[in-house]
């Protein structure tokens, strides 16, 4: 029954995107008085072809058997069908190919740009109709907060509870009101509560130089501190090869301290490709297990959210407010997977521990279905499905702008001949992303299970 309802949120989402992105090429098509021969939620491709067609005036609308995607065939264009037959005869003033260069690029943005605006609009609305949760100061009493090294360095310590900056009251957990006042503004002394007592900090007037030279992001700066209890343990993983659960409590690593997630991240980052004895608290009693740490020094488990462990609240968001709140949020986002894809190119994460397939994608979704979930996770693959249309591949979106721009650049229009060839290369260059990626979600989850 999980397993039926990951896979139906999946292919609701995908659709609802699909949909929505290939209608942004459709429409400016339209537009232009384009002719398009089809438009398609999932792939025709044999044997098994439509499930669905209709034919409604130039354009038959249909649904295919393979779920990996959608298009619109527009007539004139070099595109992943391979159907370059008109090739062969004069240009037609309703081809794609006859259009000047400013209309064809309007026509190729169009599904990115849809799909970057629904996801902010899905944030925004999400904002509206739940409103944002947020943790009370007062609900942090018991355990605190956690500090990166930069604030410890500052006299901040773990345990720490921020009571007021400079004169004003710290009520709830925020961290724009942090990096507002103490990082980028003036207000230095910030008082904390430690061991029951208050204790005054004062913040060095170059914090801000510091943090930007370390390149911290703002949410790992600081953070509510929290027993570290596991949610979920990765398929094959470390954790799952020590025969770790969910609901334990991790209590040591090698008899020292790691009850909280701070103190386990610093202990087993400390011990990478090592194995490790980790104690923890199953039920009533305390169990041991060897575990080898990753390479990355992790083991491959999630920790109980906030929601879970802290009493929190919600505020409430009029539409107004929630229209920019939801393009920031969506803007975070991009941002960190921009940075993360980046550190992916370079070498600096593994692409073999992040990159996955349909398979990945479907385990994001909960096991129990929520509106409010489902929504978040379909602004998030709107929003990545925009960026990913967009990279430089001929057979994406983004490859087809790169000659398009050159065009109204130059002034000289890329051959068909070589737009064949090269949406040709691009297509069995990603057919070989999505079958590695496809691998590695088997290797992860089916084989390794075994091994």
């Amino acid at each position: 029954m999980e397993f039926l309802i990951k896979v139906g949120q999946l292919l609701l989402s995908l659709s609802i995107l699909i949909v929505l992105h290939e209608l942004g090429h459709f429409l400016p098509a339209k537009w232009f008085k384009i002719k398009v021969d089809k438009f398609y939620l999932f792939f025709d491709s044999p044997p098994f072809n439509s499930l669905f067609k209709l034919k409604k005036g130039e354009t038959e609308y249909g649904i295919g058997w393979l779920p990996l995607g959608g298009y619109v065939k527009i007539a004139g264009m070099v595109d992943e069908s391979m159907d370059t037959e008109f090739k062969n005869r004069a240009p037609e003033p309703w081809e794609f190919r006859s259009k000047p260069a400013w209309q064809r690029l309007i026509v190729m943005v169009g599904g990115v740009t849809v799909n970057f605006i629904l996801g902010f609009f899905i944030f925004a609305m999400l904002l509206w109709g739940y409103g944002k949760e947020y943790v009370p100061t007062q609900s942090m009493t018991q355990h605190g907060m956690a500090f990166d090294s930069v604030l410890i360095k500052e006299g901040f310590q773990n345990g720490d509870l921020i009571l007021k900056i400079g004169n004003t009251p710290f009520e709830r957990f925020d961290m724009s009101v942090v990096m507002e006042q103490m990082i980028l503004g003036d207000q230095h002394q910030v008082t904390v509560l430690r061991d029951g007592q208050e204790q005054v900090i004062t913040v060095s007037s170059d914090i801000a130089r510091k943090v930007t030279d370390m390149g911290i992001p703002k949410t790992a700066l600081m953070a509510p501190r929290m027993p570290f209890y596991i949610d979920k343990v990765a398929p094959a993983s470390p954790a799952e090869k020590a025969s770790l659960q969910k609901d334990d409590l991790f209590l040591t690593v090698n008899d020292q301290p790691a009850q909280y997630y701070d103190q386990f991240v610093k202990l087993v980052q400390a011990n990478k490709g090592k194995e490790v004895s980790i104690r923890v608290l199953r039920g009533t009693d305390s169990l041991a297990f060897p575990v080898t740490v990753s390479e990355e020094g992790t083991i491959g488990v999630q920790a109980r959210s906030i929601g879970k462990l802290l009493d929190t609240r919600r505020e409430e968001y009029s539409l107004m407010k929630a229209l920019p709140e939801g393009v920031e949020m969506g803007w975070s986002f991009l941002t960190t997977q921009v940075n993360a894809f980046g550190k992916m190119i370079t070498g600096q994460i593994s692409a073999n521990k992040n990159l996955g397939s349909f398979i990945s994608i479907g385990n994001m979704f909960p096991a129990e279905f929520s509106w409010e979930a489902f929504w978040s996770l379909t602004a998030t693959l709107s929003l990545i499905l925009a960026f990913m249309n967009l990279l430089p591949i001929p057979a994406l979106d983004g490859g087809y702008v790169v000659f398009l721009i050159w065009e109204v650049v130059t002034g000289k229009k890329v051959s068909d001949t070589f737009l064949e060839k090269a949406v040709t290369a691009g297509f069995f260059l990603l057919i070989g992303l999505m079958i590695y990626a496809f691998g590695l979600d088997i290797w992860r989850h089916v084989i390794s299970r075994f091994m």
